[in-house]
């Protein structure tokens, strides 16, 4: 079991029986002496999306959730709603609603391998690479001359996602874009 001081964004720990994500954190020192470090953390429910704030004292000790992360390729949307992945070890086909992987819809493709969290028996979500590969749809195109440091402009991916990328990149070029930002991070070659 961690302890709350040793917490970091995205660490995932059990609350009230139930699985969190950490999204924002702040720690604060009292003055007073031998007072212990107070650290106060945003958290995300991972079945819920629900957000809640807690706080501990930092040599306090937190239960990890008993995940289990299973490898598994995103099949199909059956209309807007409903996305069909398939358990790459056992074949089981299992369906999730769009409000649970919203974001990580943006990342992946048909036939693209993620990762599954299973919690209490239960899929509650997917889990995505922290880069991923994608192929530019459409773009502007580049104004020539416009040399100012840090120009860029929108592009919008092949699976809908729109992010600022470099004058440079043009349509029909793959590049290396970080999921937990949602930004470019260069062309593959």
């Amino acid at each position: 079991m961690p302890q709350a001081g040793d917490l970091k964004k995205g660490n995932r720990i059990e609350v009230d029986g139930e699985p969190y994500s950490v999204v924002k954190l702040s720690r604060r020192t009292p003055s007073a002496r031998g007072a212990a470090t107070v650290i106060t953390a945003r958290l995300r429910n991972l079945r819920s999306k629900q957000q809640l704030e807690r706080s501990w004292k930092s040599d306090e000790r937190l239960p990890e959730p008993d995940f289990e992360i299973r490898d598994v390729q995103y099949l199909y949307a059956e209309g807007v709603e409903i996305h069909h992945f398939m358990d790459e070890t056992s074949y089981e086909q299992f369906a999730l609603d769009r409000e649970l992987i919203e974001y990580e819809l943006d990342y992946i493709l048909p036939e693209g391998s993620v990762r599954a969290l299973v919690f209490n028996s239960e899929v509650i979500g997917i889990e995505i690479d922290n880069t991923v590969e994608l192929v530019v749809a459409d773009c502007d195109p580049g104004v020539k001359g416009d040399t100012v440091n840090n120009v860029t402009k929108t592009a919008r991916m092949e699976t809908g996602l729109e992010i600022q990328v470099p004058l440079f990149v043009e349509a029909g070029e793959s590049i290396v874009v970080d999921t937990r930002e949602a930004r470019y991070v260069k062309r593959v070659k």
